[in-house]
Formats: structure tokens, C-alpha cells, sequence
């Protein structure tokens, strides 16, 4: 299983090369969303996304054998953009497996870092890239099911722990796994009396349908606005974390999630990722409650926004 030393030796040996984020207070929410409100503001890291903790702490592992044919992700594409970074910093070739529906943005920027993409569904871009890494011999980086991959996520919760100790709880987005098992192992490793609450897409809820089954549940696949936690089906490693350590999931509306990246752009002048309001839009449909002492961390996973979204976001009614 993950440990906080894992954690703390990824915080070490990713230090020279990524961001410590800003944790923000964003008073003028504090009305919306019923208690203290801050932000971790991963949008605003180097390749504008979480996924570069990940992706550079699993790389700089790997020895000169391991990358000698380079590299193979799959990814919806912050995680390709963190790989495609991590390749070029180590001089090597990758190849990013990404879904026909991601936002040209993030396939612009995985591509402007020399990675090759292939195009196809988002159901079987896992398996294309396991078979890529089997044909060509190179190395498989999973986004989320990889212990690796997950300490160096968990980086965010020191950070967040050492800005703010009195922290209450800490709500993050939801995808396979990866993200949320980094923080709920470094922030209650620091404090067990911190909350950690996982918020994911109701047309994408594996981990609630996954939880109530009792095991790793592989769900229908859908659509969301939410494209950053599109995965259909929990992470063997990461499902046991999720279920052990974190306080609580909730799946939210769609709606709602619009609601929640309005709120954030409008009131809180801050540009993020559909899936990095989906804490805001939980709160806003009344799935978590807080204090209004309680101080409260909104994971921002993401800054790679599809701008055609802005006009979108202001026909919403909050």
C-alpha cells in the first residue's frame, strides 16, 4: 500500500522540476459553498495540470534500459501532456493514446511537447496502449493505477498541509484513482483528523457503483463536461485506498458541475477545468455540507480549458 514516506520521497525528488502551487482564499465564496473556501491551484502548475507529479515522479525512476524505446500513456490528456513533458525532459520518445472526444487543447499541447498521439474510443485506449508498450517494448506509465504515479499526486496534499495545517478537509475530483489516493495518503499520514471527500460525474460514478458492489465495477460507458475523470472503470491499487481511506464519494450532476465552474470564473476569477469545479458543484447541490468555520481546500486539478466553454458557462444560472 501507499505510505506518507512514499509521498514525502516523491516531494523530494520532484522538487527541482515542478511548481509548489498557490493555495488561494477565495473569500467571495464562502456565502456559496456555506464555509472558508481555498483553492489548490494545480491549474496554474507547469503544463497547467496535477498530472506532471505523477507522470515525472514514475519517469525519473525508470532506468536507462527501461526508456530506451521511450515511452507509451494512455490519457484523456493532462496525463499524456505530463508524460509528453517528461519524455522531452529526458530526451526520450512517447507515445500518448488519447480519446476521440478530448479538447483539441490538450491535444494541441501534447503534441507542441513531441509526442506522438494516436487517435481512438475512449473505452480502448487503455488496451491500445498496453498493446503499443507489448509491440514496440517501450514503457507502459499508467495515469492512475501505479503506486508511483500516486505518490508523486500526493506531493499537492504536502504542500496543501504545510500552507494551511488547520485544514478541515480537502475535496477533490475523481477519475481512476490516482489523484485522490496520493491525497487522502499524505494529508491524514500528516493529520488523521483531515476530511478528504471525492466528488466524480454521476454518468461516470465507478468508485460509488464500484463501493456498494464491494469490488472494482466496470461501468456503462457515458458523457460528461468533466472530461479529466472520464475512466469507466476504478484502479486495482487505487480502488482499496479509495474505499479504506477516503471519508466519502458523491457523484454529481451535470448541471451542477456547470454550475460550479461558473461560480468559480464569475465570483472567484479563477479559470479551471470543468472537472476542477465538480468539489464547488457538490457543495452546491447539497451532496457535502461544512461549517461556515471550517476551512476548506477545492482541488483544481486542471487549467487546460477548452475556451469555446466561457459562452457556455455564461448562459448557466447559478
Amino acid at each position: 500500500m501507499l505510505t506518507l514516506e512514499d509521498v514525502k520521497q516523491a516531494k523530494d525528488r520532484l522538487a527541482p522540476y515542478v511548481y509548489q502551487t498557490p493555495l488561494i482564499r477565495l473569500r467571495n465564496l464562502d456565502a456559496y459553498l456555506g464555509c472558508e473556501v481555498y483553492v489548490k491551484a494545480e491549474c496554474m502548475q507547469l503544463t497547467n495540470s496535477f498530472k506532471i507529479r505523477g507522470a515525472l515522479n514514475k519517469a525519473l525512476q525508470l532506468s536507462p534500459e527501461q526508456l530506451k524505446n521511450g515511452i507509451v500513456t494512455a490519457s484523456s490528456g493532462n496525463h499524456g501532456k505530463g508524460v509528453a513533458y517528461a519524455g522531452k525532459m529526458l530526451g526520450v520518445p512517447v507515445t500518448v493514446v488519447i480519446p476521440e472526444h478530448a479538447p483539441q487543447v490538450k491535444l494541441d499541447a501534447v503534441k507542441e511537447l513531441g509526442a506522438e498521439v494516436v487517435r481512438c474510443e475512449k473505452s480502448k485506449r487503455f488496451d491500445i496502449a498496453m498493446n503499443i508498450s507489448k509491440e514496440r517494448n517501450c514503457c507502459y506509465i499508467h495515469p492512475f493505477d501505479d503506486y508511483d504515479v500516486m505518490a508523486g499526486q500526493g506531493t499537492a496534499a504536502i504542500e496543501i498541509m504545510e500552507q494551511l495545517p488547520e485544514t478541515t478537509a480537502i475535496v477533490s475530483p475523481v477519475g481512476g484513482g490516482g489523484l485522490i489516493s496520493g491525497l487522502v495518503t499524505a494529508a491524514k499520514g500528516i493529520n488523521p483528523e483531515v476530511k478528504v471527500y471525492g466528488c466524480e460525474p454521476e454518468q461516470f460514478n465507478r468508485y460509488t457503483v464500484s463501493i456498494a458492489q464491494g469490488e472494482p465495477t466496470l461501468i456503462p460507458m457515458g458523457d460528461s463536461i468533466a472530461d479529466g475523470i472520464m475512466t469507466m472503470k476504478p484502479g486495482v491499487k487505487n480502488f482499496p485506498i479509495v474505499r479504506d481511506r477516503v471519508d466519502k464519494i458523491v457523484a454529481v450532476d451535470e448541471e451542477y458541475i456547470y454550475k460550479g465552474m461558473k461560480l468559480l470564473l464569475a465570483y472567484g476569477k479563477v479559470l479551471a477545468e470543468p472537472t476542477s469545479s465538480i468539489g464547488m458543484a457538490a457543495v452546491l447541490q447539497g451532496l457535502l455540507q461544512f461549517k461556515a468555520t471550517d476551512k476548506v481546500v477545492f482541488f483544481l486539478s486542471g487549467g487546460n480549458v477548452d475556451l469555446s466553454l466561457i459562452q457556455k458557462i455564461d448562459e448557466v444560472k447559478l
